[in-house]
């Protein structure tokens, strides 16, 4: 019979982190909504009041 029990573990290789990972920090999502809040309250203030 063929032993399947892992004795020694493999290395695991770490994957590269992507854009997901760099969108799931919260300080970069802050600031991506702050300059999202800047340009639409800019657009809304354009098209509505001048």
């Amino acid at each position: 019979m063929v032993d399947t029990t892992q004795s020694e573990a493999a290395p695991q290789k770490e994957e590269p982190r992507g854009c997901l990972f760099a969108l799931s920090q919260p300080p970069l999502m802050i600031f991506l909504a702050v300059i999202g809040c800047l340009i639409l309250t800019a657009a809304l203030h354009d098209l509505l009041l001048l």
